[in-house]
């Protein structure tokens, strides 16, 4: 194969089981395809966590720090949510 790499890898019993699984249900030529499958939803997982911390954390944090957004303690957050759903008997 052009453009590869080859790597030797140590698995746990349970994770070959799996990559066997895989290729034996017919879902996968080999195990290279089974584990390239894998790395890449893990790169696709990486780029959305990313993502999220840029879009959504960074903003929201420095608006906390610079008073623009104010935060509430947990707890109080918590007692609110649970006062407002009480079944009334």
């Amino acid at each position: 194969m052009s453009g590869t790499d080859r790597r030797t890898v140590s698995l746990t019993s349970e994770n070959a089981a799996f990559i066997d699984g895989k290729v034996k249900s017919g879902g996968y030529a080999n195990a290279s395809e089974v584990v390239r499958a894998g790395l890449r939803a893990l790169q696709e997982r990486d780029e959305a966590v990313e993502r999220w911390l840029l879009r959504e954390v960074a903003p929201t944090y420095d608006a906390v720090k610079s008073g623009e957004m104010k935060t509430y303690p947990v707890g109080d957050v918590l007692d609110d949510i649970r006062n407002r759903h009480k079944v009334k008997n």
